[in-house]
């Protein structure tokens, strides 16, 4: 493989020859469009159960057409949402460990910058777009503008913006042999002047490449440099989708409930018979609103009642009730839709064995996502060195810190502490410090234990008044 420098800045090849250098791919990642994408899963409308082609409306004898019922189950996109809660319903924490003073500063300052590009729901898109589309790609960026969003005076707004092959975007990684990311590409369509134009950016350490087909060929119409000193993305992937090998089972479902609705709407209509050894002449019935009561004379002896369809649902319930928890048993999620959560009373403790096994896959996906997230700060610290005072970039460096992903649960943590006092024999568990960190209500630990001192040394004094 070429090196990065060679391809960006090679003279002999075109720019639409470095582009197509550009994307070679090193991870496999299922396309997201097209045909055998995971659109056409993740979508429950494309589903082969609403294909005319595959499943076709029938055919009346007068040539007009019977709708047949099709019914869907949106489970993937299901899936995509679950597990994202598990991940984000309990936001995902920063916790900085500053040495002095002004590495405590640097901490506020870095929290400010995500807290004021809402970090929270960055994380919510993001992995949404990994667990559905298998990959994501969130660009940190500076804009000239004079504010003190973040605690200082600053020239620069920090932004981000996230890319997903969901949106159509085409996300290109390059790494070196120990498997370094060296060059982030990104390829994405926008409208200038009501005509579609396809740009292609191109990030490394210490430069920023763009090219766009605007005037119909591929040419470079951007090449600055990069001062922070990083790319300015981080990239993360996953070789399948968060539902991974259970669309089959979802199709299965759809097609027994949609054949058994068929049979419901051509068998569930009431047939009034007659019973008699003679013919009974019928037809003659008038309009209901023309006429206030009917009679009716048959034979003597014969019998006349309502006969309607005896099917057997519990099979067909079975059926479908068993593909529904095999697909949620398989992929590690926990099925919490209303009905199931109240077929029985359960205890606190029962609530929380329910979630043991989506904890378990919470784990097993947050090593990527983690590393993600460490990236991630890396980068907004570089970021942070070009618009802070000057003087700090030796603790911003220094500063450290740790991200921190807790898996949604129901938990009563009252029970846990009580457990715990018991066994230390009723002595305090952690610091005061601890606990406020542990609450996480605090925006400064520092401030609000001063202040708590403050309390109690007027409440002492307030005693020999």
């Amino acid at each position: 493989m070429p090196n990065i420098n060679e391809i960006i800045g090679s003279a002999t090849m075109s720019p639409a020859d470095q582009i197509l250098a550009l994307k070679e791919k090193p991870v496999r990642i299922p396309p997201w469009f097209g045909q055998g994408g995971l659109f056409n899963e993740y979508d429950p409308m494309q589903h082969p159960v609403m294909q005319k082609s595959i499943y076709p409306d029938a055919v009346r004898p007068d040539g007009g057409l019977e709708k047949v019922t099709r019914i869907t189950y949106d489970l993937q996109r299901l899936a995509t949402k679950r597990m994202t809660e598990l991940v984000c319903g309990i936001p995902v924490r920063r916790v900085f460990r500053p040495q002095n003073d002004r590495q405590a500063e640097v901490a506020k300052w870095l929290e400010a910058i995500f807290t004021r590009n809402r970090i929270d729901s960055v994380n919510i898109e993001r992995c949404n777009m990994l667990f559905a589309g298998c990959e994501v790609m969130t660009l940190w960026y500076a804009v000239e503008s004079a504010n003190n969003l973040y605690g200082f005076d600053s020239r620069l707004k920090l932004r981000c913006r996230n890319f997903s092959p969901m949106l159509g975007d085409g996300l290109y990684p390059m790494f070196d042999e120990y498997g370094d990311m060296v060059a982030m590409s990104v390829e994405y369509t926008r409208k200038v002047g009501g005509q579609p134009v396809v740009y292609f950016d191109t990030y490394t350490a210490d430069r920023h490449v763009k090219y766009s087909n605007a005037g119909g060929d591929f040419a470079i119409v951007e090449d600055e440099h990069i001062t922070v000193g990083k790319i300015p993305a981080v990239y993360c992937y996953r070789p399948t989708p968060i539902w991974e090998s259970t669309s089959d089972i979802v199709y299965e479902m759809e097609w027994a409930m949609s054949r058994n609705g068929n049979y419901l709407r051509r068998n569930s209509k009431p047939l009034f018979v007659v019973f008699a050894d003679e013919q009974i002449r019928y037809g003659d019935e008038k309009d209901e609103k023309k006429e206030f009561r009917a009679v009716l004379q048959y034979p003597k002896g014969s019998t006349a009642q309502y006969v309607t369809w005896q099917q057997a649902v519990e099979n067909l319930k079975f059926h479908t009730s068993e593909l529904r928890q095999t697909f949620f048993t398989q992929l590690q999620l926990p099925d919490w839709s209303y009905e199931k959560m109240s077929q029985q009373a359960l205890s606190g403790e029962s609530r929380k064995q329910l979630f043991i096994d989506c904890q378990l896959k919470v784990k097993d996906e947050s090593g990527r996502l983690l590393e993600y997230f460490d990236r991630e700060v890396n980068v907004v610290k570089a970021f942070l060195k070009a618009a802070c005072p000057s003087g700090y970039e030796a603790d911003i460096d220094a500063l450290p810190f740790e991200v921190e992903i807790t898996p949604f649960t129901v938990d009563d943590d009252k029970d846990t502490i009580n457990n715990l006092m018991t066994a230390n024999g009723g002595r305090p568990l952690m610091s005061q410090r601890e606990s406020i960190e542990q609450l996480g209500w605090s925006n400064d630990v520092e401030k609000t234990m001063k202040e708590i001192a403050d309390d109690e040394k007027g409440d002492a004094f307030e005693q020999y008044e």
